[in-house]
C-alpha cells in the first residue's frame, strides 16, 4: 500500500501503551494523534513517544484522517466511542469488554454494521499458543465434541488496586468486578472452546473486598452451551497470592486438554494433553509460588499477545475480512457475565438468547447489593 494506514488512540491509560507499542512494530502503519478527556495526558503521552498530534476528544482525533482506532477507555464510556466512529467510517480495535451491558454492546455491533466498519475487540489471550493448540484440536476431532468444562480464575487484586483509581470497584464506571474486568477473558475463552452460551445458574458476593468495592469479588456459576454441553465456572481477586487461571475441556471421546496460566500474564501452556495416542502432562508451579505480580507487570507481559491481535485486525481491513474476535463474538462472554449478575440477584436461571428480553441485560448496578449479595 502507498499510503500509510492511520491510527488514533483514544484514552491514554495503562494499556495504551500495548496498543502503541503494537501498531508501532507494523509496517506501513503510522500513529497520528492519541486523545484523553485529560487533554494533559494525551500531550505527556503523545510527547514522549513521538506522536505528532494530542487531541481532548473522539471527534478531534477523527479529524486528523485517521483510518481506524483504538479504543482504550473505561468500559461504559465505549459505546459512545464506538458510536461517533463508525458514523464517521472509521474502524475501531475495542478494549475488553465491548460494553458493560448486552443491549449497549446490540447498538454498537449494530453501529458498525451500518456504518460499514470493521470492529474487532481485545480478547488477546485467544493467541496463546496453549488455547490455539486446544481450539485445533476441537476443530479437527481430536477432542470430539466439547461436553464438559471447567474455568477457574484465582487472582489477587487488594485495597490498593481499587484505591488507586475511583472507578475500580464501581458498578457505573467498572462494570462490574472480577467477572467483568478480570476474568471476562477466561470466560471468552470457555465459550470460544465450548459454543454459545444458552443458559446460566449464579451466585456471586464480596467476601474479602466488602469493605472497598461494591462489586463481586467472587462468584460461580453453571453454564449451559447450545450443544448440550455444561461448563463450570469459579472466579476471585481475593486468593492471596494469586493461582493465576486454568480452563480444562473434556470431549465427547473422552479427550482431556488443560490451558494454564500461572502466574498471570504468562504465556498459558496445556499442562494437561489427554488426548489418545498423545498423552503428555507437567505442571507450571516447578520452584514454589511467584507471589502477586503488579497490574503493570501483567500488561507488560501480554504485550507480545496485543502486538498478534492488532497486527491481525489491521491485516483484517486490508484483506477486506472480519477480524478472529468481532464485536458480535465479543458479546457473548459480555452475555454470561451479565446472565452471572442476574442470576445472582434473582436465584433464578437465566436463558441467553431465546427472546430480546432474556439476551439483552440491562445495567445491573446495586443489583447484587439490592439482592443482598455483594456484602
Amino acid at each position: 500500500m502507498s499510503q500509510p494506514f492511520r491510527i488514533g488512540i483514544v484514552g491514554c491509560g495503562n494499556i495504551a501503551d500495548n496498543h502503541f507499542q503494537s501498531y508501532s512494530a507494523l509496517p506501513g502503519v503510522e500513529i497520528v494523534g492519541v486523545c484523553d478527556v485529560a487533554v494533559e495526558r494525551a500531550q505527556q503521552f503523545a510527547t514522549e513517544r513521538g506522536i505528532a498530534h494530542a487531541v481532548s476528544s473522539v471527534g478531534e482525533l477523527i479529524a486528523l484522517g485517521v483510518d481506524a482506532i483504538s479504543v482504550c477507555t473505561p468500559h461504559p464510556t465505549h459505546e459512545a466511542v464506538v458510536s461517533e466512529a463508525a458514523s464517521a467510517g472509521v474502524h475501531v480495535l475495542c478494549e475488553k469488554p465491548i460494553a458493560t451491558d448486552t443491549a449497549a454492546a446490540e447498538r454498537m455491533v449494530r453501529a458498525a454494521e451500518e456504518g460499514g466498519i470493521t470492529l474487532g475487540v481485545v480478547f488477546q489471550r485467544r493467541f496463546w499458543p496453549g488455547a490455539q493448540a486446544l481450539r485445533a484440536a476441537i476443530d479437527d476431532g481430536r477432542l470430539g465434541t466439547p461436553m464438559l468444562g471447567h474455568c477457574q480464575v484465582l487472582l489477587h487484586r487488594g485495597t490498593d488496586y481499587y484505591n488507586a483509581a475511583a472507578w475500580r470497584g464501581t458498578w457505573a464506571a467498572d462494570g462490574g468486578g472480577v467477572l467483568m474486568t478480570q476474568a471476562i477473558h477466561n470466560i471468552d475463552l470457555l465459550q470460544w472452546f465450548m459454543g454459545d452460551p444458552v443458559e446460566v445458574s449464579a451466585k456471586a458476593g464480596s467476601f474479602v473486598l466488602g469493605d472497598t468495592i461494591e462489586v463481586e469479588d467472587t462468584a460461580a456459576a453453571l453454564i449451559t452451551f447450545a450443544s448440550g454441553a455444561v461448563a463450570t465456572l469459579s472466579a476471585t481477586v481475593a486468593a492471596s497470592p494469586g493461582l493465576g487461571t486454568r480452563i480444562v475441556v473434556t470431549g465427547s471421546n473422552g479427550a482431556t486438554v488443560q490451558v494454564t496460566e500461572y502466574p498471570e500474564g504468562s504465556d498459558a501452556v496445556n499442562d494437561l494433553w489427554a488426548i489418545p495416542g498423545e498423552e503428555r502432562a507437567g505442571t507450571v508451579i516447578l520452584d514454589g509460588l511467584t507471589g502477586d505480580i503488579p497490574v503493570a507487570e501483567v500488561n507488560a507481559r501480554l504485550l507480545p499477545l496485543h502486538k498478534v491481535q492488532v497486527a491481525e485486525f489491521v491485516d483484517a481491513i486490508r484483506s477486506g475480512r472480519q477480524p478472529a474476535v468481532t464485536g458480535r463474538e465479543a458479546m457473548k462472554s459480555l452475555q454470561i457475565v451479565a446472565a452471572v449478575y442476574e442470576s445472582a440477584r434473582t436465584g433464578l436461571p437465566i436463558r441467553i438468547g431465546s427472546s430480546p428480553e432474556s439476551c439483552h441485560f440491562t445495567h445491573l448496578s446495586h443489583s447484587l447489593a439490592e439482592a443482598g449479595a455483594s456484602r
